[in-house]
């Protein structure tokens, strides 16, 4: 367990894991948020490992259901079939890439139009939810609306300001069912390859905006067998030239 919270991995991720991975003796994330503000999780200092690090661990009833954070009706389950099937221009996945603890809370957000495979990579120095959005919202609505129609997202705590996100910019947000990361593979499959760039190790901090458009256009100029070998800045290219 411990080892994987110092890889940036959150309680609720680290629950999900141990049951999916078939162990016995699993363990809810509420056992592992206690036993980290518990004494000998306080002598080593576990709680720095945490996405957002607090003294003190709010009751479960204190906090706000996730439910409400993500309503149904905003499930995948709910996401229109033409999303799934990749038949309209404009429907992206977003995801956030976490790097080691030591090097600070700055992180990459990365995105992924989900027909032309067209990669957006930015860093973000804050993990909050209302930082994120607000910088979100900076780098895509310079693209026309049919551009940007929806993001498809997973539950993470930083993406619960989606609501300002479609008051904002007019793009609608779907939640993949909660530890079920695969529901949006392609920003996962985005992230793998980017890692080859951008490893756990990376001082985020310490990369320009250049460093970050450079790993971008090396994605995006890559050929892509799923595009009939053309590159996602091509397939995007023509995507937009379509919408005139």
């Amino acid at each position: 367990m411990i080892d994987r919270l110092q890889e940036g991995w959150s309680p609720e991720q680290i629950a999900g894991r141990l049951k999916l991975e078939g162990y016995t003796a699993t363990v809810s994330h509420e056992t592992i948020y206690a036993y980290i503000y518990s004494p000998d999780g306080q002598s080593q200092a576990l709680a720095r490992y945490l996405p957002e690090r607090r003294k003190k661990r709010k009751p479960r009833y204190a906090r706000t259901p996730r439910g409400m954070m993500f309503p149904l009706e905003r499930s995948i389950h709910n996401r229109p079939d033409h999303i799934k099937s990749r038949e309209t221009f404009g429907e992206w996945e977003g995801d956030l890439m976490i790097f080691r603890r030591e090097h600070g809370k700055a992180n990459v957000a990365s995105l992924v139009e989900r027909k032309t495979r067209f990669a957006v990579l930015f860093r973000n120095n804050d993990r909050s939810s209302k930082h994120f959005i607000a910088k979100l919202m900076n780098v895509m609505e310079p693209l026309p609306q049919s551009a940007r129609q929806s993001i498809t997202f997973d539950r993470g705590i930083e993406f619960s300001g989606w609501r300002k996100l479609e008051a904002g910019i007019g793009t609608s947000a779907w939640f993949c069912d909660p530890q079920a990361p695969w529901q949006k593979g392609s920003v996962e499959n985005l992230n793998k390859r980017a890692r080859r760039y951008l490893p756990r190790d990376t001082p985020i901090a310490a990369l320009s905006n250049r460093d970050m458009k450079a790993i971008c256009d090396r994605l995006n100029g890559t050929p892509r067998k799923c595009l009939g070998w053309r590159t996602p800045t091509e397939a995007f290219a023509e995507e937009l030239r379509k919408l005139g």
